[in-house]
């Protein structure tokens, strides 16, 4: 093993996570659910970290931080709706988008090109407003002396606005890529 294996042995801790997590969140576990949240997101700013101070990036960790990222924000909605704390409108519109954007770039990969996606402004911005959503709600929901300070209508807010970040960032996505597989599209077709 190589120090620059680091930032990917770190995103295969943060996969591994995940099935702790939801098994915690499932039984009801509420601040063990958060403590280990907290550690996966911890970890994701490490590997980040560690591969852009030290150069440490490769093709490997690009897949992987993405992965995990997503994987532990997709599973902990499904439990969270699942166990009612969320709705399922809401679940189904945060998987939508994932599979929207996901299907997207495997399409334009095959029928354009390479892909190279940069998240848009909004995109960050709705990842943050999803992993707050979460944390406010184990928060809440985990009983600790200071969950009381959460309440009801902050938690509202965070959904409200995860609703319209997951859409405008999903209408967002489309346009942009769509756009631009028109525009390939079009250069391929033009004879000189």
């Amino acid at each position: 093993m190589k120090a620059s294996d680091i930032p990917n042995l770190i995103s295969i801790l943060r996969i591994i996570l995940v099935a702790p997590t939801v098994y915690y969140l499932i039984n009801e576990k509420y601040l063990l659910a958060l403590i280990l949240f907290f550690i996966a997101g911890a970890s994701d700013g490490l590997d980040g970290f560690l591969a852009r101070y030290f150069r440490w990036q490769s093709r490997l960790g690009a897949l992987l931080d993405p992965i995990g990222d997503k994987l532990l924000l997709v599973c902990c909605y499904l439990a969270l709706g699942w166990l009612g704390h969320i709705s399922v409108l809401l679940v189904l519109l945060v998987l939508f988008r994932d599979i929207i954007i996901v299907t997207g770039a495997v399409m334009y990969h095959v029928y354009i090109g390479k892909v190279s996606i940069k998240p848009v402004m909004i995109s960050k911005l709705n990842t943050l407003l999803q992993i707050v959503l979460v944390v406010l709600l184990l928060f809440h929901l985990s009983e600790v002396s200071f969950s009381k300070l959460i309440s009801a209508e902050l938690i509202n807010v965070f959904v409200l606005s995860v609703y319209v970040s997951t859409i405008a960032s999903g209408v967002i996505y489309i346009w942009l890529w769509g756009r631009r597989a028109v525009s390939e599209k079009n250069k391929g077709k033009q004879v000189i």
